[in-house]
């Protein structure tokens, strides 16, 4: 079974531990299954790749490596600072994510 995270593709979160704590950077892709995500120039390593059909020169290629989703929180634009989310029920009965710092609403589901 798939757990469920509040944090989406698009998103924009803090990194809170590791090599590059206190980044600021965009989700590229969330992996469910495994609790990863992809971001934008975080936790990016070197890879020596062997000539062929996508990379037919070869050589060094940079690339971004899955950061567990729990050192990663949810970045708020208004207060600056990295916070939880909640889901709460809207007048029209659809649910929405908000920042829990600040009750700002994220997005509407």
């Amino acid at each position: 079974m798939q757990a469920k995270y509040k944090l989406k593709k698009d998103d924009t979160v803090i990194v809170t531990t590791g090599k590059d704590k206190g980044k600021i950077a965009k989700i590229l892709k969330v992996d469910r299954k495994n609790g990863k995500v992809i971001l934008e120039n975080t936790n990016v390593v070197k890879r020596h790749t062997k000539p062929g059909p996508l990379n037919p020169e070869g050589g060094i290629v940079e690339k971004e490596m899955p950061v567990d989703i729990s050192n990663v929180m949810f970045y708020s634009q208004k207060s600056k600072k990295g916070t939880k989310l909640g889901i709460k029920t809207l007048e029209n009965g659809k649910k929405a994510r908000f920042a829990k710092c600040d009750g700002e609403v994220i997005d509407k589901d």
